[in-house]
């Protein structure tokens, strides 16, 4: 299964977070955090039941029941009040939904915003300090923007660092890290990357999406182990004898 045939398969099983006995306006909000997502909102009004209670379902098999007051921390000061003003932060709301789902899916997301994602990735193999990190950039062009920050990813003793490409431009001068050029469409159009979590399992993660639009792109993240693993394996299997040499070259 190709990178792109994994989001394809994640897209495909849609979570849906039903809202119980709450007011429109709740529903409607949570549609507006949960927009980039791949999850469903609905809601349910019974004649009998908890009051403002979400449960998220996927595949028709229950995942995680939360109240309303924990997807949405801050709510209930002055009607009118914007989130910000209440107190709510993009970090926490909506987090009793995302901690319980495996693969989190997100939409639109800019250059920026995947650059920010990524970041969270690089900053856990750093602190950890052991075991691969694999990150694709698209093209060689893409990747000497951010040659300062993976020297320094590379300098740490027991990390191995891989990073990837499509031959798209001049490559960095390499010394820490290495290099694979893939001469496959997966490569320029996939942005990822993985961290192993360095022989800690609560510590593996992954980030991986397809530009779908310029400058748009369309994937998940992930903390399940065995996704993890298997997007790390599928690039050493296909991609491990394709390296750029210090010298330039292309050896495959």
């Amino acid at each position: 299964m190709s990178l792109i045939e994994l989001i394809a398969g994640v897209e495909a099983h849609e979570a849906t977070l039903t809202v119980f006995n709450a007011e429109p306006a709740v529903t409607e909000e949570l549609r507006e955090y949960f927009a980039d997502r791949n999850v469903r909102i609905v809601d349910d009004q019974t004649a009998a039941g908890p009051e403002a209670c979400a449960v998220v379902a996927r595949d028709g098999a229950f995942v995680t029941g939360v109240t309303v007051d924990e997807l949405l921390p801050g709510r209930g000061g002055d009607e009118g009040e914007t989130p910000a003003e209440r107190g709510e932060t993009p970090g926490k709301v909506g987090k009793p939904v995302l901690d319980h789902l495996d693969e989190t899916m997100f939409t639109s997301y800019s250059r920026e915003d995947m650059v920010a994602a990524s970041r969270e990735i690089e900053d856990r193999a750093w602190r950890v300090g052991d075991g691969e990190l694999h990150a694709g950039f698209q093209t060689l062009d893409v990747l000497t923007g951010e040659a300062d920050t993976y020297d320094l990813l590379g300098e740490k003793d027991r990390l191995d660092v891989h990073a990837y490409a499509a031959a798209e431009g001049d490559a960095p001068d390499v010394g820490t890290y290495t290099v694979h050029v893939g001469e496959t469409a997966e490569i320029r159009e996939t942005w990822f990357v993985a961290y192993d979590g360095g022989g800690y399992e609560d510590a593996k993660c992954a980030l991986l999406a397809e530009e779908r639009a310029p400058g748009e792109f369309y994937g998940f993240w992930s903390y399940d182990p065995e996704t993890v693993d298997y997007i790390i394996d599928y690039l050493t299997e296909r991609y491990g004898g394709s390296e750029q040499t210090d010298g330039g070259g292309a050896t495959v």
